[in-house]
């Protein structure tokens, strides 16, 4: 799959001020005042004018508590149009020319894990990039989930998607849907919320036959145990960001590398791509 452009999620409504906002993006990451005034070089007395609204901070204070309670940029451009400022990300289609470095490094990234498999999500999990070595994997997947836009977790957890393959499926589903739970509390997305009750609702087998392997392997981390042509291959899942975007769909990205957890697996894979 190559590159393609990603689902946006709508911003929230900015709501009456600046003020309640900051308060809630402070409560959500469960710190004092007087703490984000120490993380923030400001005193406790204006923090709280802040979010009470008896002062306006500046654009610069803005996002310096921005900053410091790690909003995500989305919400930044929000938190400063309620305190009367222009928007200062923006979000640029990933089609447009100006994200051409961008795109081309991607997929030579992607490319250059193979065999191994590897793609990139954006915030909703739509895949926009995948190499051969997912594609391999996604080999028997329903049609219908493979059409243009496919969603990682419908790929993964859909009962005509992985699930079936899947041979520790109430483990991976379980650490799935925390990651959601985790990325819902971060992006404050309907969407997001949506697409995790759909997958949360799918049915899951009340018997796991075979989960786990005949000589069990110290795993470093919770695998991903997937058939594939009559073998179980062994998976550990590592996440890339982005550091400091300035662009609200290069925050978004996400790319995903899955690492054979044994050398069962690399060699398996490396003969497949031989």
């Amino acid at each position: 799959m190559s590159v393609a452009a990603s689902a946006r999620t709508p911003s929230p409504a900015a709501g009456p001020g600046v003020g309640p906002l900051l308060r809630a993006w402070r409560e959500r990451r469960r710190i004092s005042q007087l703490e984000l005034a120490l993380r923030a070089g400001s005193s406790a007395r204006h923090i709280s004018f802040v979010e009470t609204g008896r002062s306006r901070p500046s654009e610069e204070m803005v996002l310096r508590l921005a900053e410091r309670l790690q909003v995500p940029v989305r919400e930044r451009n929000a938190l400063l149009l309620a305190a009367g400022y222009a928007p200062r990300y923006p979000e640029t289609p990933l089609e447009d020319p100006a994200l051409d470095g961008l795109r081309d490094g991607l997929e030579r990234l992607l490319r250059g894990y193979e065999p191994y498999p590897a793609l990139v999500v954006d915030a909703g999990y739509t895949v926009v990039a995948a190499n051969r070595g997912v594609e391999m994997l996604l080999a028997g997947v329903s049609e219908e989930l493979l059409a243009p836009a496919p969603n990682a977790m419908r790929l993964t957890l859909h009962p005509r998607g992985l699930a079936p393959r899947v041979r520790n499926l109430r483990q991976w589903r379980g650490h799935l849907l925390a990651r959601m739970e985790r990325d819902i509390a971060l992006y404050r997305s309907d969407r997001l919320r949506a697409l995790y009750e759909e997958v949360a609702a799918y049915p899951v087998p009340e018997e796991e036959p075979d989960a786990e392997p005949a000589e069990p392997v110290p795993y470093f981390a919770l695998p991903l145990r997937l058939e594939h042509a009559g073998r179980v291959l062994s998976f550990v899942s590592s996440i890339s960001t982005f550091n400091t975007p300035t662009d609200i769909t290069v925050a978004e990205l996400a790319v995903e590398t899955l690492l054979p957890a044994d050398r069962a697996t690399a060699g398996h894979l490396r003969a497949l791509a031989g």
